[in-house]
């Protein structure tokens, strides 16, 4: 669908409403196939809730329990009363830690947002900086050496990676720790910026290197493509280097792919996190996410699946805007379809 856009002035305010009606039908669809998904779970919510004190729950107190947590409710009644709630800023009672959602979320985003801020940038960067290397270099010994390495990155699932690096840095090296965002009996008050950076560095590590592949990969092509162009061997004829080449012309070329790629791994950075911090038990929104699937918390999942969804949007939003004010021709050519 062509983007409903005209010049001048009114090219990006109506492109920021386009944009937010694209996610007024986003959402609901997310939470509608996420509590479907919840729905048809073969996990029983009050088994799980209860677990081991399920042989203690007499038959009168289980209708209690599902009656409590509106278990008994038809799911299409309960998926309306949660979205009316949510449209006013209510995203329910998280089952297993019997507090409110947002609460939850609040608590445990902070430690996930910094984990992933990190390695989008561990991404970002040495991803660009190998990528340029390689396409510099096309055909030597460095470009067969990055590539291999990009190659064999990105095959690697983002759990293999952490357990690989957990074995070897925190247990076998003891150059990391094996577990948390901090030192283990300490208050939050209490844990200096220095053992909280510690604790962050290995995990921050096994998922930011995921990424490096496709940004280091889609950058070599991007200055190997631009080294090779006629501007490129004029530059040559004029006594410039490929270095010199490739920081006059190909920076910035090889620059708006890797900013695409960088916004559009945000989805792929939320997932990989999930699984590093079950590896690492790290306290993020990973530990919450297994814990609300693996016991069928709806409201939990629901806020969770919320977050993320309005994260990789923002993020894949926020690519689109910067390819727009850095290359015109790409709103050039979106005004030239209206």
């Amino acid at each position: 669908m062509d983007l409903p856009l005209n010049t001048g002035h009114r090219f990006w305010p109506r492109w920021l409403v386009w944009r937010g009606l694209r996610l007024l039908w986003l959402l609901p669809l997310v939470c509608a196939g996420v509590f479907t998904l919840v729905t048809l779970s073969p996990i029983d919510p009050v088994r799980a809730l209860v677990g081991e004190e399920l042989l203690r729950v007499s038959p009168e107190q289980r209708p209690a329990i599902e009656a409590k947590w509106g278990l008994n409710d038809p799911a299409p009644e309960r998926f309306a009363k949660w979205a009316g709630n949510a449209l006013q800023g209510d995203l329910g009672q998280s089952m297993i830690y019997q507090r409110p959602v947002a609460e939850v979320l609040m608590e445990r985003a902070g430690a996930s947002l910094a984990l992933m801020g990190m390695a989008w940038l561990l991404a970002g960067t040495l991803g660009f900086g190998l990528g340029m290397v390689a396409g510099v270099h096309e055909g030597g010994w460095l470009d067969r050496a990055i590539r291999s390495y990009a190659f064999m990155l990105a095959s690697a699932p983002t759990f293999w990676l952490a357990i690989v690096l957990l074995n070897v840095f925190a247990v076998a090296l003891a150059w990391a720790p094996t577990c948390c965002a901090a030192p283990p009996g300490l208050l939050p008050e209490e844990v200096t910026l220095g053992q909280r950076l510690q604790h962050l560095l290995l995990p921050a590590i096994a998922l930011g290197l995921l990424g490096v592949a496709q940004v280091t990969l889609h950058t070599r092509d991007k200055v190997r493509e631009v080294l090779t162009s006629d501007y490129a061997t004029l530059a040559y004829a004029q006594g410039a280097t490929r270095w010199q080449a490739a920081r006059r012309h190909a920076l910035r070329n090889a620059a708006l792919p890797a900013i695409t790629l960088q916004f559009a791994h945000l989805g792929e950075l939320f997932g990989g996190s999930l699984l590093a911090e079950t590896v690492f038990s790290y306290p993020g929104l990973g530990q919450a996410v297994v814990q609300a699937g693996t016991r069928a918390d709806a409201p939990l999942l629901l806020g969770i699946a919320v977050m993320a969804a309005l994260f990789v949007f923002a993020g894949n939003a926020l690519a689109d805007a910067l390819l727009l004010l850095i290359d015109p021709r790409q709103r050039a050519a979106m005004e030239r379809r209206t």
